[in-house]
């Protein structure tokens, strides 16, 4: 089972990070709405702009393993705050089905800040490297 551990550190960053890929990318299409949500749920305007460069390159970070457990730890919080600020309506099932996922990734994400992005990643490769020169 040892074997197919790097495999599976592999997709598992993959899987968490698709989500923040495709939503970061998402936001770029219309920034001024979601600035606009994102002050509906009492957010200030100006971290519109961090919050989409947070997802869409954390994510990208996440599924190549770079710096992993620095962005995991950025995404883990963003998660738990997003959860917290936007999906947290107990009347709502829709909403708190968002917020349950929410929680999963920030789990996930802790994973990540303790045990690393594993073998296949940018992070062992710059660890190989310096470990050579």
């Amino acid at each position: 089972m040892t074997e197919l551990k790097p495999y599976a550190d592999l997709l598992a960053r993959a899987l968490l990070a698709v989500l923040f890929i495709i939503a970061g990318f998402g936001k770029l299409g219309d920034v001024p709405g979601f600035t606009g949500y994102m002050t509906s749920g009492g957010v200030p305007a100006f971290l519109a702009w961090p919050t989409i460069l947070l997802e869409f390159l954390g994510g990208i970070a996440i599924l190549v393993g770079f710096q992993t457990r620095i962005v995991a730890f950025a995404l883990a919080g963003f998660s738990l705050l997003s959860a917290v600020l936007f999906h947290l309506v107990p009347a709502d099932q829709m909403q708190m089905i968002s917020f349950y996922k929410n929680l999963g990734l920030a789990g996930g994400f802790i994973l990540l800040v303790i045990h690393g992005a594993g073998r296949f990643s940018a992070d062992a490769y710059l660890a190989a490297k310096s470990a050579i020169a």
